[in-house]
């Protein structure tokens, strides 16, 4: 337990530094091998069992090769795990883009704002008013602090780096396959699944971290009541629970590809603005330091129940 403490804590730090790499980033290599073994397997294998295949063929590859290299030699497990949960962090690339959103919003810049918050989110942001804007960063700020830091944290904690690493490549290709359109609908089907199994436990744990370190009644009040609602079994938790526990109104309406698309309601309280979006932020880095401070509190009941055995 206190390698993995130390493990945590380095790779943390390291995120904190550097962030995400700003040339040559390994998903981009990971995104055309995706592509390649997609082209490949569809030639014969289009529909679901293709998509299991290439799934397989696209992530599990460089997950033995984690556990390999884990294992090669005494010391190498370190340097392995603690560049893997620096690769598959993204809590500083995470806190700049929300802050690339709340810096325009609360100056009055409409339009920058807009822009910025169109490269966290899917939905259409050309139209969306000051409170659409902050509803947009806050909910994408609470949804990928599941996605980009607790989801790698725990499977970090489960099976070390090749864990994490398993789970990015997972999220990454849910984001790549996992649509439901005429081309991904049954290939995407197994990369939208298994995105899904993987992130169900993560996602209550970071959904009791939000309620815990906020408004607690109420983040717990609003994923019970307001999670089954959501389509997502695991953005619903997350969500209701993060809105409730910073205390604002999400959810609602929200245009997709020109169609809007009427969301339930998230939250409750005021309407967002661009301090939402920063305190969606501290929430999930207070959550890290509470994950790491449990890790702490576990590493050191292990070695004095070890000293004492």
């Amino acid at each position: 337990m206190i390698s993995l403490l130390v493990k945590l804590a380095a790779g943390m730090a390291v995120d904190r530094l550097l962030g995400e790499p700003r040339r040559f980033h390994p998903l981009v290599g990971f995104g055309r091998w995706a592509t390649w073994v997609e082209r490949q397997v569809r030639k014969a294998l289009p529909g679901r069992s293709g998509g299991v295949l290439a799934w397989a063929l696209a992530v599990l590859p460089w997950v033995l090769l984690a556990f390999a290299a884990r294992s090669a030699h005494p010391a190498t497990h370190w340097v392995v795990d603690v560049a893997l949960l620096y690769f598959a962090l993204g809590a500083k690339s995470l806190a700049e883009h929300a802050e690339a959103v709340a810096e325009p919003l609360a100056a009055g810049d409409l339009p920058r704002a807009r822009e910025r918050v169109g490269w966290m989110v899917s939905r259409d942001t050309t139209a969306l008013d000051a409170a659409g804007v902050a509803r947009a960063g806050t909910e994408s700020v609470l949804e990928n602090g599941n996605d980009a830091v607790f989801g790698a944290l725990f499977w970090f904690i489960v099976l070390g780096g090749p864990g994490a690493l398993l789970f990015r490549l997972a999220n990454t290709l849910d984001a790549m396959w996992g649509y439901r359109n005429e081309r991904y609908l049954h290939f995407g089907w197994a990369a939208a699944r298994l995105d899904d199994g993987l992130n169900w436990p993560p996602a209550r744990l970071t959904a009791l971290t939000y309620a815990l370190l906020g408004r607690t009644a109420d983040g717990l009040a609003c994923w019970r009541r307001q999670a089954p609602a959501w389509e997502s079994p695991n953005a619903g938790p997350v969500m209701a629970a993060g809105a409730g526990a910073l205390g604002v109104q999400l959810g609602g309406a929200a245009i997709y590809h020109g169609r809007e698309e009427s969301r339930p309601p998230l939250g409750c309280g005021a309407p967002p603005d661009a301090g939402s979006v920063r305190r969606a932020v501290a929430l999930v880095h207070r959550g890290m330091l509470l994950w790491l401070a449990v890790v702490a509190v576990t590493a050191a009941l292990s070695a004095g129940i070890a000293a004492h055995a």
